[in-house]
């Protein structure tokens, strides 16, 4: 359990993204040793930015960050960066040091043994798999051996084997841990309590406690608030009503008009500023392309990796309008591989019918280019280049502001998820390959994609690590590729 000495303190920690793009307004909080601490908050508000002002990688426009003395902190990506995805095992560790180790080797084996991955330290960072790269960003972390730990998005690409392990880890580990999920279930095996960054205020709210009881704190203080404020409201428009009553009498009663105004107005001022709910994605279709006929896949062989080694098998699938299919199999067998192969039609034993346009999720939202504008984005894939059109379907996955003129590459990966999703609305495809398209994406928007998905009259390819979200989709075939 948490100890009394705090390691991280923000005092009033105001910070900005750009000009006048608050993240932070006058923060406060703490961090005890030995804790382990979610971080919550709506994609973009700014989690990931907390572990930067945290390590020293960013500084605050004002307020005061103390970190104790001596103490060490590592921190585990959401993903690993394009330009250390050419390095080999061992080069990517080497780098993970902060100094030189000669005898690094031995290190490695513990920590990978320690994340439940077996990797050659020859083999490139590039050719595992999404689940196996999460395994390798918790261990580039793990053998810094450091005091503070900050885990960005850890479940994301592992399986259910994967998060399990990862569970059990947290759950004995000694030192403290600063996590930010989406996942309720992984939270709560092992949280002491929550920071939550509000997206409205830019404040930082504290709560002790599990991960579920928290959210029943904030549901049982945001229901208390309302009812403070609906019977303030009443009270105000009563008085409000009897100052115009009043009004209308003339003479003295003028005053008490005054009065029972000035009385309303300071009734307006004692509402409690209610955090607003997290916004949703609005409701969506993914329209599929016209003219479906036929057959639109058939995958007759495909390759799997055990202990990193490919061989072929055989496979009778077909897919046709209105068919939607479920890949599955544990991590690093060649999920990711298939989708890749038959979205860029490189694949020897799938074959996509002529004229299909392909919609790929990929999740690591490659099939963007991470220079453009998000404008430019989704106006490249639009049939009718229409502004308006753009803009509509855009406000629709809350790409709203300043956000539609800023880079992909500097957006969160919440974000970026949210501009893909964008992307597939306006390509129409008539096959959709989605590899994890939960990754990264806020709880709240997952049963309005899954919704989508469900309703998608194309044929459609679906990888997914999430028995929760998967239950919501319409699946007609399921391909065990271990089986």
């Amino acid at each position: 359990m948490a100890s009394d000495e705090v390691i991280v303190r923000f005092d009033k920690v105001s910070h900005e993204f750009g000009i006048n793009k608050p993240i932070l307004i006058e923060a406060d909080f703490t961090v005890r040793r030995g804790s382990k601490i979610t971080l919550m908050g709506q994609n973009g508000a700014g989690k990931s930015t907390i572990f930067g002002l945290i390590t020293g990688h960013l500084k605050p426009e004002s307020g005061d960050i103390d970190i104790a003395h001596k103490l060490s902190i590592a921190t585990a990506k959401q993903v690993i960066p394009r330009t250390d995805l050419h390095l080999t095992v061992r080069e990517f560790f080497d780098k993970s040091v902060k100094v030189k180790d000669y005898a690094i080797e031995p290190k490695i084996e513990k920590v990978l043994e320690v994340v439940n991955l077996k990797a050659p330290l020859d083999r490139v960072i590039k050719s595992f798999s999404g689940g196996q790269q999460a395994r390798l960003l918790l261990a580039s972390a793990l053998i810094q051996d450091p005091d503070l730990l900050l885990l960005d998005e850890p479940t994301n690409n592992l399986d259910k084997a994967g998060i399990s392990h990862l569970t059990d880890f947290l759950i004995s580990y000694q030192k403290t841990v600063i996590v930010i999920s989406h996942d309720a279930d992984f939270l709560n095996a092992f949280t002491h309590g929550v920071l939550y960054l509000d997206v409205y205020t830019k404040k930082v709210e504290q709560y002790v406690g599990d991960y579920f009881d928290v959210v029943t704190q904030i549901t049982a203080r945001i229901e208390k608030e309302n009812m403070k404020n609906a019977q303030l409201a009443k009270q105000i428009q009563e008085k409000k009503d009897k100052a115009n009553f009043f009004s209308n009498k003339g003479g003295q009663m003028r005053l008490v008009a005054k009065r029972m105004r000035e009385a309303a107005e300071e009734m307006e001022e004692e509402k409690v500023d209610v955090r607003r709910e997290d916004k949703t994605i609005r409701n969506f279709t993914i329209p599929a392309q016209n003219d479906l006929i036929g057959e639109i896949i058939n995958i007759s062989s495909f390759k799997i990796f055990k202990n990193h080694k490919p061989s072929v098998r055989k496979a009778h699938i077909s897919l046709h309008k209105k068919q939607h299919l479920l890949i599955s199999g544990p991590n690093g067998i060649g999920k990711s591989t298939l989708l890749e192969a038959i979205a860029t039609n490189t694949s020897e034993g799938a074959k996509v019918k002529p004229a299909i346009k392909i919609g790929y999720y990929r999740q690591d939202f490659s099939t963007l280019n991470f220079e453009d504008t998000v404008h430019d984005s989704l106006m490249a894939v639009m049939e009718k280049k229409i502004e308006q059109d753009m803009r509509t379907i855009a406000a629709g996955f809350l790409i709203t502001g300043e956000m539609i003129n800023t880079k992909i590459g500097s957006l969160s990966e919440g974000q970026k998820g949210l501009v893909a999703f964008a992307r597939l609305v306006m390509e129409k495809p008539g096959l959709l390959i989605l590899d994890e398209p939960t990754n990264h994406i806020n709880f709240r928007h997952l049963p309005i994609i899954a919704k989508a998905l469900d309703q998608y009259e194309g044929a459609m390819i679906l990888v997914s690590h999430v028995p929760e979200f998967v239950k919501q989709v319409r699946i007609d075939q399921v391909f065990d590729l271990e089986k």
